[in-house]
C-alpha cells in the first residue's frame, strides 16, 4: 500500500489530522463494526483526544470536499445513507488500534500509518520554518527599506541644517557689518562731552 494513498485519507478535523474508522477498518482489512466493536470494548484505551466521533454537519463537510468520500468509492465503506456518524482517530489513537488488532496486517499497516504521519508532521515543520525565514526576510527587508530612507533623510535635513547655518552666518556678518556703520555715524555726530574752548 503506498504511502501517498494513506496521506491522502488524513484529514484535518477540529485542527488535528485523524483517519476515519471505515478507511482504517478497508486497510486492516476487517469490517468497520468489527474495527468499533473492538474500540468499544476498551474504551478506556481512546480519551477524546485519542477519538471522537463526527458530528452531522462535520461528516456532511468531509463528503462534499473529499473525493475519496464519494458513492461511487464507497461500495464496501460507511456510504451515503449510513445510519450513524463515523469516528476518527488521531495518531495516539491509531497506534492504540495496533494493540486491540493483533494481526501482522494490522501490525503492518500501523507501521506504515506512524510512517505517514511522521512524514506529514516533518513537512509541517519545515514549512513553518520555511515560512519564519521568509518572514524574517520580509521583516529585514522593510528594516533595511526604513534604514534607508532614514539616511536619506538625515542627509536632506544635514544639507538643510548646513544651508540654514550658511545664511545664518551671511545674515550675522551683514548685521556686524551694518551695526559697524551705524556705530561710525553715530561716533561722528555726537557731541564731545567736557569743557568747551572757545576762540574769541
Amino acid at each position: 500500500m503506498e504511502l501517498q494513498y494513506i496521506q491522502n485519507l488524513i484529514y484535518e478535523i477540529r485542527s488535528q489530522k485523524v483517519m476515519l474508522d471505515y478507511d482504517l477498518a478497508m486497510m486492516y482489512q476487517v469490517e468497520t463494526k468489527v474495527l468499533n466493536q473492538s474500540v468499544k470494548r476498551n474504551i478506556k484505551r481512546f480519551p477524546s483526544d485519542f477519538m471522537f466521533q463526527l458530528t452531522e454537519t462535520e461528516y456532511q463537510f468531509l463528503r462534499s470536499q473529499f473525493v475519496t468520500l464519494n458513492e461511487e468509492e464507497n461500495k464496501d465503506r460507511r456510504g451515503k445513507h449510513s445510519k450513524y456518524l463515523p469516528y476518527a482517530f488521531t495518531e495516539q489513537g491509531i497506534a492504540m488500534l495496533s494493540g486491540l488488532l493483533n494481526s501482522d496486517i494490522a501490525i503492518e499497516i500501523n507501521i506504515r500509518i506512524m510512517r505517514v504521519f511522521v512524514a506529514i508532521r516533518n513537512l509541517t515543520l519545515e514549512y513553518a520554518k520555511n515560512k519564519d525565514n521568509k518572514s524574517l526576510e520580509e521583516r529585514f527587508k522593510t528594516l533595511e527599506d526604513a534604514n534607508e530612507e532614514l539616511l536619506k533623510d538625515i542627509n536632506d535635513l544635514s544639507e538643510y541644517t548646513r544651508n540654514n547655518l550658511d545664511d545664518i552666518y551671511i545674515a550675522l556678518a551683514e548685521l556686524a557689518d551694518k551695526h559697524k556703520k551705524v556705530a561710525k555715524v553715530a561716533e561722528k555726530s555726537r557731541k564731545p562731552i567736557g569743557y568747551q574752548h572757545y576762540n574769541y
